[in-house]
């Protein structure tokens, strides 16, 4: 397996203040890999410093064998890194349609794209609800229009903060079934969720942050086997 990014040692600031220390995580093509922690331990920082909204003071981050840390938050989306950010921020004012159109993309070169369409079929709740304005829809339907239209752009990497977030549970479940779904495609996923015992069913591989460190890395099956981990790192 090729390896898709690669976040080196980076050192993140807000300010005078360090949120991260020497950072370091990576993932390989197609692969599903989640970032874990309490919250304000620094993972929707590493998010930011990974897609441009924040610049690592120090360390490297590579996309695709190119570095990116040191660009802009479009330049990165146009090489193919799909945000679906923490508070979803889809276009109150547009329809559900017109959220989806305006990015797509085949940043990929995929031969069978992610289309409007395709979307559509994906997620049928979107496809009835088209016409309605980003601001009239519930919680999940935005979260899947997030995530909808993060695949519009065809990424080679989709990054999902608080993918789950204050979602009824039929609907963090058919989120969770769609992650299984995106890997399945080939796309590459990072997840920031807390429901450990579902990422582990379908992740391939964990990070664990605590107070901007990563503490400890490992496959789903180690994680499954040290709930201790869970208690303290996870407060699960």
């Amino acid at each position: 397996m090729s390896l898709l990014l690669e976040v080196r040692n980076i050192d993140t600031f807000y300010h005078a203040s360090q949120a991260l220390f020497g950072v370091e995580l990576c993932i390989g093509q197609g692969e599903m890999v989640t970032l874990l922690g309490r919250n304000g331990m620094g993972k929707t920082t590493t998010v930011g410093s990974i897609a441009g909204l924040l610049r690592p003071r120090s360390g490297v981050i590579h996309f695709r064998g190119k570095p990116i840390h040191d660009l802009d938050a479009d330049r990165i989306g146009r090489m193919g890194i799909g945000l679906v950010p923490e508070g979803r921020q889809i276009f109150p004012n547009l329809t559900v349609r017109e959220n989806l159109v305006a990015w797509a993309a085949n940043r990929n070169g995929a031969a069978d794209p992610w289309t409007l369409d395709k979307v559509f079929a994906f997620f049928p709740r979107l496809a009835e609800r088209q016409a309605n304005m980003g601001n009239q829809l519930s919680g999940g339907e935005q979260q899947m229009l997030a995530i909808g239209r993060a695949l519009m752009t065809n990424p080679y990497l989709i990054i999902l903060d608080e993918a789950t977030e204050g979602l009824a549970p039929l609907i963090r479940e058919q989120i969770w079934r769609c992650l299984g779904l995106i890997k399945e495609s080939g796309i590459a996923v990072l997840v920031i969720d807390k429901y450990v015992n579902k990422l582990i069913g379908i992740a391939d591989r964990h990070y664990i942050l605590e107070r901007g460190r990563i503490r400890w890395q490992g496959t789903s099956t180690e994680l499954a086997a040290q709930s201790d981990l869970w208690h303290r790192y996870l407060g699960v």
